[in-house]
């Protein structure tokens, strides 16, 4: 008894010091921060604030307000802040881990030597690691008829074929689009950097696997057409994103000029940090290039970075507006965004050898890293995506889309849109501590609206009630053949 008294009276003594400690007026400070904040920096923030956006922002707040005014604890407060966050339903806009305050200085350890004999273990140093399913996001190798080609293990991709009402198709797996979530990438690049006696470095294996990757992309899909496949099926479900290669990889399916969508940054400091890094490349390329075209270009790009320099902060209109009513969207609205040029650089695409200077090229759009790549597909496409289709993965469907290169089918994308174009420093909130990554770029597609509120397919395959993902499968094929027969029935 005496025992039992002690636990209660160490529990009622615990709870009363935390409700001492708690201090409500500071949760409220860190609240009004991180409004302040997201109207300073968050990319999107009069997108959702908009119709569009696909949210009340105003009852978002108020909710939000009142959640932390009743808040009896830290936890309570915390799970109230936590809560507006994930109103945004902007996957981009998220909590960071939490980080304890250091009591010493950090000792970083020295980078391992890479073993050019031992290429499975530096591969593994780089962080290179399969982060999505290799599998096809519908079980397609289940179905009657399917052949596997490359089975995305051994091989940079899955990929296979499968015929119905007498058209082969091919299917190509792109689980993530970033090279460093397929060590086959890597150990392929690595090989390749052996055999022609090249240095092994971190930034030379970096270069390399990521070429390797569009490489090895190009080649899987020569195999299928090889094997008979007159339309590609790229499915993208179940892709959470990665980097630019989701702006790139469109022009390895046609041999028409693809223009990436138009690029805004947040009018803040992490701008001018893009466009150093964009002015950093065009003068290297403009001291290393002869022609004199590339010069005129590369000229005119470093004019426009430097003149969205010197126009940081004359975008910063007020925005507080968000927390009280909606307005409508338009990107020639005072929304704190600055023009940064297109998805790629400056250029929203260039032809294959445009201005004879790869390396030109490349500053100006950077989707001409890869340019040797463009058109090994020119035949019927369709995109495979889901509501698991996010960021760079959108960008691709958006790309796909607007161009005219592909039709999609499936879902709605989620709804992520561009994250980051350069590196952001974290809302860190004063009193609690509490860190939130915020995006701070927007891309506009063809019609003007914003990539973040998903890509939606022109052919919708939604699950249906008592349907297997098997049986959905089929009938994902039977809606792309069933498009190509009234495609071919089609006069020209």
């Amino acid at each position: 008894m005496r025992l039992l008294l002690t636990i209660v009276l160490s529990l009622l003594t615990s709870t009363v010091s935390a409700a001492a400690s708690f201090d409500r007026k500071a949760w409220q400070q860190d609240y009004s921060q991180l409004k302040s904040e997201l109207v300073e920096r968050y990319a999107n923030l009069a997108w959702k604030a908009s119709d569009a956006g696909g949210i009340d922002l105003p009852a978002l707040d108020r909710n939000t307000e009142a959640a932390v005014a009743s808040a009896k604890d830290d936890t309570q407060a915390a799970d109230a802040i936590r809560a507006f966050i994930a109103g945004f339903h902007d996957g981009h806009l998220s909590e960071l881990p939490y980080l304890a305050v250091a009591t010493t200085p950090p000792v970083e350890p020295s980078r391992p030597a890479l073993d050019p004999a031992a290429p499975i273990e530096g591969c593994a140093a780089l962080g290179y690691a399969s982060t999505g399913s290799v599998a096809f996001s519908l079980p397609l190798e289940g179905l009657p008829g399917f052949k596997l080609i490359l089975d995305g293990l051994g091989s940079t991709f899955r990929a296979g074929t499968i015929t119905r009402s007498g058209v082969t198709l091919g299917i190509l797996r792109i689980q993530n689009f970033r090279a460093r979530a397929f060590p086959a990438a890597c150990l392929h690049a690595w090989a390749e950097l052996r055999q022609a006696g090249k240095a092994i470095t971190p930034d030379s294996m970096r270069e390399a696997a990521e070429l390797r990757w569009f490489q090895d992309m190009a080649a899987e899909i020569r195999a299928l057409r090889h094997t008979g496949a007159t339309a590609l099926v790229v499915d993208i479900g179940n892709d959470s994103g990665g980097d630019d290669s989701g702006d790139w990889t469109p022009r390895l399916f046609t041999n028409r000029p693809v223009r990436s969508a138009r690029l805004l940054m947040a009018d803040a400091s992490d701008a001018g940090r893009y466009f150093a890094d964009e002015i950093r490349d065009i003068n290297e390329a403009l001291a290393a290039s002869q022609s004199h075209d590339a010069k005129a270009a590369l000229t005119d790009a470093r004019s426009f970075f430097s003149q969205q320099t010197a126009a940081i902060g004359e975008h910063r209109c007020d925005l507080s507006w968000v927390w009280r009513e909606q307005r409508a969207w338009s990107p020639t609205n005072c929304n704190r965004l600055l023009s940064a040029g297109y998805a790629g650089g400056y250029s929203a695409g260039l032809a294959r050898n445009a201005l004879g200077d790869s390396k030109a090229a490349a500053a100006l759009s950077s989707a001409s890293t890869v340019q040797s790549f463009f058109g090994s597909w020119t035949g019927p496409i369709y995109v495979l995506a889901d509501q698991r289709s996010y960021s760079s993965a959108e960008m691709f469907a958006a790309v796909m889309q607007d161009n005219r290169i592909a039709k999609l089918v499936g879902n709605r994308t989620g709804g992520d849109g561009c994250g980051f174009m350069t590196k952001s420093d974290p809302i860190i909130l004063r009193h609690s501590r509490l860190r939130f990554r915020v995006p701070n770029c927007m891309r506009l597609r063809a019609k003007g609206t914003n990539e973040e509120g998903g890509i939606v397919p022109d052919i919708s395959v939604p699950p249906t009630e008592g349907e297997s993902e098997r049986a959905r499968a089929e009938r994902a094929l039977l809606v792309i053949t069933n498009d190509l027969a009234g495609a071919s029935r089609k006069p020209h």
